[in-house]
């Protein structure tokens, strides 16, 4: 598909993560280097290794000229049913690399089940996949949620408590409430999700006896999914969408 926005996004990083992402060492070797005073800026000694520069300087490492490293670049796709959430699969499985081709090697921020559809973000910025994957961060997820069977309140008070997953791990409660009924005991349900344990609100409403119909992702924190796209399109993020997904 065309891009509807094409914007790379080359925001002020780090200098021990630009030489990291360069291919120069690892962060921790990086910081090393800039504190041994061989890395120069402008032609200027820098031996902190958390100053912050923008794309628009030299940087040379012991006297040669930093290589460009790959652009930064984000992209949502609308992911389709039926899709892997990976860049491969050896039993032939479609993925998400045959969906979305571009110069960059892209990854996905997160999973989504293949049997799900909806949001999902695709990026080689590392410290965006970090800051939107980490637990520590608990960045929530919304979810669209058709399902059918006999309803109840104590079907509700089920999905909302803790329940175990097949690991024998205990989720905590989930904000889940009803969007629309839509007859013939069929509702679209809306859950709130910060952990995202595999294939959690699969097993939450088989807990509550309901068959899940679809189930798709709209948002992650406050970004959602793009009205104009339709299953399998995608788009780059614009910048102020990438700095929001940060600060999220």
């Amino acid at each position: 598909m065309s891009r509807v926005d094409k914007s790379f996004h080359r925001m002020e990083e780090r200098l021990q993560n630009i030489l990291a992402h360069a291919g120069v060492a690892s962060r921790r070797g990086a910081a090393t280097l800039i504190e041994s005073g061989v890395v120069t800026v402008d032609g200027v000694v820098v031996r902190e290794p958390g100053a912050r520069f923008g794309e628009e300087v030299a940087i040379k490492v012991n006297g040669r000229p930093l290589v460009a490293a790959e652009a930064k670049r984000t992209i949502v796709l609308y992911k389709p049913v039926g899709v892997l959430s990976t860049m491969s699969d050896p039993f032939g499985g479609r993925t998400v690399a045959d969906v979305v081709r571009t110069p960059e090697r892209l990854v996905p921020v997160g999973r989504l089940d293949k049997d799900s559809e909806g949001l999902l973000l695709m990026s080689n910025d590392g410290d965006l996949v970090n800051k939107l994957t980490h637990p520590r961060f608990e960045h929530k997820k919304t979810y669209l949620v058709k399902v059918a069977g006999r309803w109840s309140a104590e079907k509700l008070a089920i999905l909302r408590s803790p329940i175990k997953m097949d690991d024998g791990y205990v989720i905590r409660p989930v904000p889940v409430e009803v969007v629309e009924d839509l007859g013939n005991n069929v509702r679209l349900l809306k859950f709130v999700l910060r952990e995202g344990r595999k294939r959690q609100i699969r097993k939450m409403c088989s807990a509550a006896h309901l068959v899940v119909l679809s189930l798709t992702r709209v948002a992650v924190g406050a970004f959602e999914l793009p009205r104009e796209l339709a299953p399998g399109a995608w788009r780059d993020l614009t910048r102020d969408e990438i700095r929001a997904l940060f600060v999220g």
